[in-house]
């Protein structure tokens, strides 16, 4: 298998060093299954680390209502993103905090693409299910089903990791939390799924399929939510059912807020559990290093999130005129954050397209972004990986990547689709 960070150029170099720097795109879906971004971002952040993008990517033949992504900036230093990231006075999440406009309806208003004081309130809301004590709660739980997941997965046998342990993990965990049926449990996942694919990376046909199974999903909630109006509990639906900012907020704005905590809970860690053995398996003296000193587990993942970066960017909309790096960033435009390319960033991490379990600052990473919107479940999602990486490593003397894994193609969610292994006991 082709080890694609260890070249001397990284994949699409050629092309990405021959277009013309105003050509260069980013957001281009198609072109992050073959990990072609990587010499974009390289060189965006050499040479033009604040780019103006004249029209994002759009599908062929996309119908005239789907969300259009017009005129964005792209920021790609470390430097530069955190400095946004926390400026909530000059740079708005809302109305979006992916590229593409708001268009009939979709996305829907979510918690996360809105501003202080209603951002804070709906969060504060959900946030005890990530505080220590519910953390705490859980962790007994969360050990024992990884055990089960590990424990049953074939040995010295090929299988996809993707499936029958990234997915399963976190969508158990995502049944947890939502207290939802475990036996529906894949709706979760195919959710998810759907909520952030577009008619191009065949999950969906067209956009009114996406649609059509985003207000199944909403059907489906809305049932658990009438059931717990009024009741006591510990999980999501509960809270929101019940919170006193958020037991009025209408269909449409719930469906919005499901997404985020389906999307956050589902893709961020699922496509970590994914990235550390990928990753391990490109540079497999790591897996050697944390074999023989389970105390570098925990900045194993910290790394680890830092090398995947599960969600490759994050969109604001400036307030006001910004100057930046000699340019204006105008008051109404679009920015994106690529947390993808900050974290690759030489001037921050060094030898950064290296997974480095030993890494000083890996903690520093940006993948769960920063400031008011920084990501509420990330504890919980290091937990889940901290406490993978124990149980496989009790077990396991290596898993082998054994062909190039499938990627989503997206330029939001980076992430797997399957990635076929073969665990040595």
């Amino acid at each position: 298998m082709t080890q694609v960070l260890h070249a001397a150029k990284l994949p699409g170099h050629d092309d990405a060093y021959s277009a013309s720097l105003e050509d260069l795109d980013p957001s281009n879906p198609l072109i992050w299954p073959k990990e072609e971004m990587w010499a974009i971002f390289e060189r965006l952040r050499n040479e033009d680390p604040l780019h103006y993008c004249k029209e994002g990517w759009m599908p062929e033949n996309s119908p005239d209502d789907m969300e259009r992504v017009g005129g964005f900036w792209s920021v790609t230093r470390y430097d530069d993103i955190m400095a946004i990231d926390t400026d909530h006075h000059r740079f708005s999440s809302e109305p979006a905090i992916i590229l593409p406009d708001p268009s009939a309806g979709f996305p829907p208003p979510m918690f996360i693409a809105m501003d202080q004081p209603t951002h804070d309130i709906q969060r504060k809301t959900v946030a005890p299910i990530v505080a220590s004590p519910s953390l705490s709660r859980m962790t007994a739980l969360i050990r024992q089903r990884t055990q089960y997941v590990l424990d049953n997965v074939p040995v010295n046998e090929e299988f996809d990791w993707v499936d029958k342990v990234s997915t399963e993990l976190t969508t158990l965990m995502l049944a947890t939390l939502f207290d939802f049926p475990i036996e529906d449990r894949r709706k979760l996942t195919r959710w998810s799924d759907v909520a952030t694919a577009g008619p191009e990376t065949g999950i969906v046909e067209s956009e009114e399929q996406r649609r059509a199974e985003l207000m199944e999903c909403v059907e489906y909630f809305m049932s658990l939510w009438q059931e717990r109006v009024g009741k006591n509990g510990h999980d999501l639906i509960t809270m929101l059912a019940n919170g006193e900012n958020t037991r009025d907020m209408d269909v449409m704005e719930y469906l919005g807020n499901l997404i985020l905590l389906i999307v956050g809970g589902n893709d961020t860690t699922r496509n970590s559990m994914s990235g550390s053995i990928y990753g391990s398996h490109l540079f497999p003296e790591q897996w050697d290093k944390v074999k023989v000193n389970r105390d570098l587990i925990p900045n194993t993942v910290a790394e680890i999130i830092r090398w995947q970066t599960p969600l490759a960017y994050m969109r604001r909309t400036a307030k006001v005129d910004v100057q930046m790096h000699s340019k204006t960033i105008k008051k109404g435009d679009k920015v994106a954050m690529w947390y993808v390319s900050g974290n690759r960033d030489e001037r921050k991490f060094e030898n950064a397209n290296a997974l480095d379990f030993e890494r000083k600052n890996a903690r520093s990473h940006i993948a769960f972004g920063f400031g008011i919107h920084r990501c509420f479940g990330n504890r919980l999602a290091e937990l889940q990986l901290n406490i993978l990486w124990d149980e496989m490593l009790k077990r396991f003397s290596r898993v082998e990547v054994i062909e190039e894994p499938e990627r989503n193609i997206s330029s939001f969610v980076k992430g797997y689709t399957t990635m076929r292994v073969i665990v040595k006991d």
